[in-house]
């Protein structure tokens, strides 16, 4: 499947992932030399603490989907630079 394929498949479903308990992020990336749709959320927990609307799922219109814990993302104060 080519990338722009994945990325359409991405913007279908990006809104109702982010929905989702946990997911922080969608995004496209590799698992195993091929490309997957990337579902970033703060922790994994085991499937049977999730109801089955709220579980991600394994594949979206034919492209796998990779769960990957990330943690909690949080805005960095700005650097100051040389004056």
């Amino acid at each position: 499947m080519t990338e722009n394929a994945i990325a359409e498949v991405k913007s279908r479903h990006e809104s109702e992932l982010l929905s989702l308990p946990n997911v922080t992020a969608v995004g496209i990336g590799e698992r195993d030399g091929k490309p997957v749709l990337k579902v970033f959320v703060t922790e994994k927990v085991p499937e049977g603490a999730l109801a089955p609307d709220e579980r991600v799922p394994a594949s979206l219109d034919g492209v796998e989907v990779d769960v990957e814990p990330i943690g909690f993302i949080e805005a960095q104060a700005e650097q100051g630079g040389s004056e």
